[in-house]
């Protein structure tokens, strides 16, 4: 079993953070309180190579493995932890789902543009009634003559006041089977995006609403039934959620650290105080538990399709590891975390809303727990009929 990088992957790695040092390290600071997308960074990264790291080659991706993308989302967080948003939507966001799904003509018209960093794509699954009860999803697609008629509404989509195009779950019809995805282009008739508003960690989004609106039968992605072919996308996706939450807590961890070594209160270092060297151990403790199950669920996901279990156990280990250790690196910084002058309140407050998107930690402990016991439990209410038997 082994526990460090190959050459190659160091060498990656590397190579990765000395593009972050020597392109992202001087704006860090300003980048992460400008809420848009920043287009400039991913033509950058485009340029380099970090856009589309684990997609095929015929695909204009770069042929490599999701490891490879997980070490460049670490490598870009420990500078520029905004910059990391550009390398998670070029490697894992709904951009992933697309290249594995979409037909050759979907894929040449807009995949090119996605993956040079002149557009991005918006995700479209939540909804104000459906939002961990994913399948619960209203927003409809009827066919209608060459075309498909969208009516309903999506909302928490990331990415939406910049986005070009719309990845877009919808319902065909009823149940499970029903559930399937389109695209839908920004100016599409009947397509209206909302005013942005903001998360807690300064990220903008907007409501989207479909009122009898037309796509062509080609902006199909999947039909009836693609619903757990996106779900095991999603699975993708959801690395790239850990790896960031993880990589910000490393950030957060060591600029305490930083800290802790210089600044002096009552004569002495702060990292001499037994209390804080405890809070050090206890995050170090965590983030390197979590660290090893986030590169076993990507090791193992560059086999095949990533392992629900792996991928839920790792998120949830990231999630809270990483949201924890930037939580005490504002403690141990005090006013200094605390400010708005220094990323690490920013980190807590990006890390605090991963811990909800993309399946929040109950959600997946729910999963774990099924994988524990071989068994599926429904959260669901019992029918009435059910109920009285």
């Amino acid at each position: 079993m082994q526990f460090n990088f190959t050459e190659e992957q160091q060498a990656f790695a590397d190579s990765v953070r000395r593009f972050a040092l020597a392109h992202l390290e001087k704006d860090a600071l300003k980048r992460a309180h400008d809420p848009r997308y920043p287009f400039d960074v991913a033509k950058l990264m485009s340029a380099h190579g970090l856009m589309g790291i684990s997609l095929p080659e015929a695909d204009g991706g770069q042929g490599g493995t999701l490891m490879d993308a997980v070490i460049a989302i670490e490598q870009v967080a420990a500078v520029c932890p905004r910059s990391a948003d550009v390398v998670q939507f070029g490697n894992f966001g709904p951009i992933r789902t697309f290249a594995e799904y979409g037909t050759p003509q979907q894929k040449a018209r807009w995949l090119p543009d996605l993956l040079q960093g002149r557009t991005v794509m918006s995700l479209g699954i939540s909804e104000p009634d459906a939002g961990s009860a994913a399948t619960d999803l209203k927003t409809s697609a009827k066919p209608d003559g060459s075309h498909y008629v969208i009516n309903g509404s999506k909302v928490f989509s990331t990415f939406s006041p910049d986005a070009a195009i719309f990845l877009i779950y919808v319902r065909y019809g009823p149940g499970l089977g029903g559930i399937g995805s389109v695209i839908v282009e920004r100016d599409t008739p009947g397509f209206e995006i909302g005013p942005p508003s903001r998360f807690m960690s300064g990220e903008e989004w907007c409501e989207l609403h479909f009122d009898n609106c037309r796509i062509p039968a080609e902006n199909v992605l999947l039909g009836p039934g693609g619903f757990k072919k996106q779900m095991a996308g999603f699975n993708i996706e959801r690395l790239g959620n850990t790896a960031r939450s993880l990589a910000f807590g490393r950030y957060a961890f060591n600029k305490a650290r930083e800290h802790a070594s210089t600044r002096q209160q009552f004569g002495r270092p702060l990292c001499e105080f037994q209390g804080l060297q405890w809070k050090f151990a206890d995050m170090a403790i965590k983030l390197e538990g979590a660290q090893l199950l986030l590169y076993r669920a990507a090791a193992n996901a560059d086999r095949g399709l990533p392992s629900a279990y792996e991928t839920a156990i790792a998120k949830a280990a990231c999630n809270q590891a990483g949201f924890e250790a930037a939580s005490e690196a504002v403690q141990i910084m005090g006013a200094t975390g605390y400010s708005q002058e220094s990323l690490v309140e920013w980190c807590m407050r990006r890390c605090r809303g991963w811990m909800i998107a993309g399946g929040s930690i109950e959600i997946l402990k729910n999963r774990i727990a099924e994988h524990i016991f071989d068994r599926r439990f429904d959260q669901r209410r019992p029918k009435p009929a059910e109920a009285a038997e």
